[in-house]
């Protein structure tokens, strides 16, 4: 658990300075509700205890995530900070071996995975349009 509390402080060091991230936190600037939430689920991702199961139930990521606005710009500021505290964490390991690399095997694709806005214009109520038979 203390690997994956490391990585999490790490993590979230830099997502308190983001301008990008920090506003999609409800409960900026005090994360330590996230800290707490993102430690239990990457430890039990990871094979470690099922706290995360017993305090919050399935992990639903897309269904906890979907609220938030989620698009290509916040994917990469979110795998910009998690690479970085990856990094650290690996650094500090006496033999990192492939750790650093299957943990951002992951990552990567979650974040992809989690994207809900592509940014494209898809709304029907955009101003100056108007649907059909009403012109």
């Amino acid at each position: 658990m203390a690997f994956f509390e490391r990585l999490v402080d790490a993590f979230y060091e830099g997502v308190a300075t983001d301008e990008v991230l920090l506003p999609l936190y409800p409960e900026q600037p005090d994360l330590a509700g996230a800290r707490h939430r993102l430690t239990l689920f990457l430890a039990q991702y990871w094979g470690g205890p099922t706290t995360y199961l017993e305090e919050r139930g399935h992990p639903r990521l897309r269904m906890r995530h979907l609220p938030f606005s989620i698009g290509p710009l916040e994917r990469d500021r979110w795998l910009v900070h998690m690479a970085a505290a990856v990094e650290t964490v690996c650094d500090d390991l006496l033999e990192p071996g492939g750790i650093a690399d299957e943990l951002m095997a992951y990552f990567v694709p979650s974040a992809e995975h989690l994207r809900n806005d592509t940014g494209l214009p898809i709304s029907t109520t955009r101003p100056g349009l108007t649907s059909p038979g009403s012109g």
